[in-house]
């Protein structure tokens, strides 16, 4: 399996790396900006054949340059793990419309183009599949965080319509919903200082696991950990009582923590 990981340098995308490095016959391209990081990653692997691509994935140049690398290294690409993300924290009356575009760039727009960019490449080696890895805040908004949301909730949008129109090719789409995850950038300090809310807070390795789940196993979606699917289900059925549980304590607790994974990886 040939399979590229972007914001590989640290929390979720390099748990994710080292999942799939262990399945039998991995190949890996690991994408970020800290080639330093990538080096590392990829000197801890072993045996494991790896690329790693220094790359700022809002430069208009570096879906190109990815895809022309992939292919003249390895010619086909099984799975693409679309996990590179950041979020700004702000209310919109302080942070406005610029907020918005800033945070869609990078979560939504460049993730589109480099799977644009690659779409033909997966399009050979199908059966293949591309994990998309959003967060349950792509379903249940938080206050401070609705530049974050919607441009999780628009890549979710995006996904589920990719994947009906790419099925016929081979090519799978699935999502992958993080709550909250403790890394390096986000320790989710807020969140494990408190007795009543440390239980919300998981592990990068969860995620990965729900990548394997979503890309090689072919489901649509997973919430990693698996519960937070529960907050979604209830902002469907229950979206007054949502509301109230987010503008309450337990609301006021989230919204000074975060669900993002990387700043800028």
């Amino acid at each position: 399996m040939i399979a590229l990981i972007t914001g590989a340098s640290s929390g979720l995308g390099e748990a994710t790396a080292r999942r799939i490095a262990r399945e039998p016959g991995a190949k890996l391209v690991v994408v970020a900006r800290r080639l330093d990081r990538l080096e590392a990653l990829a000197a801890s692997l072993g045996g494991v054949e790896v690329l790693t691509l220094a790359e700022d994935l809002t430069d208009a140049e570096a879906p190109a340059r990815i895809e022309a690398a992939v292919r003249e290294r390895f010619g086909r690409l099984d799975l693409l793990v679309n996990n590179a993300g950041a979020g700004w924290r702000g209310r919109f009356a302080d942070v406005g419309t610029q907020n918005l575009r800033q945070t869609l760039e990078l979560n939504l727009f460049a993730q589109a183009a480099l799977t644009e960019a690659l779409l033909p490449l997966l399009r050979e080696s199908a059966p293949s599949a591309i994990v998309n890895i959003a967060s349950t805040a792509g379903r249940v908004a938080r206050p401070g965080s609705g530049g974050y949301s919607a441009s999780k909730f628009a890549f979710i949008g995006w996904s589920d319509a990719l994947h009906l129109e790419e099925k016929p090719s081979g090519v799978h789409v699935g999502i992958v919903n993080p709550g909250f995850i403790s890394t390096e950038g986000f320790p989710q300090k807020e969140l494990t200082d408190s007795r009543s809310t440390r239980w919300m807070v998981s592990t990068p390795e969860k995620v990965a696991e729900a990548v394997m789940q979503v890309g090689p196993g072919r489901k649509a979606e997973r919430y990693a950990p698996r519960p937070y699917g529960l907050a979604a289900a209830a902002r469907i059925l229950l979206p007054n009582l949502t509301r109230r549980v987010l503008g309450g304590q337990a609301g006021d607790a989230m919204a000074t923590s975060t669900i993002v994974d990387e700043p800028r990886p």
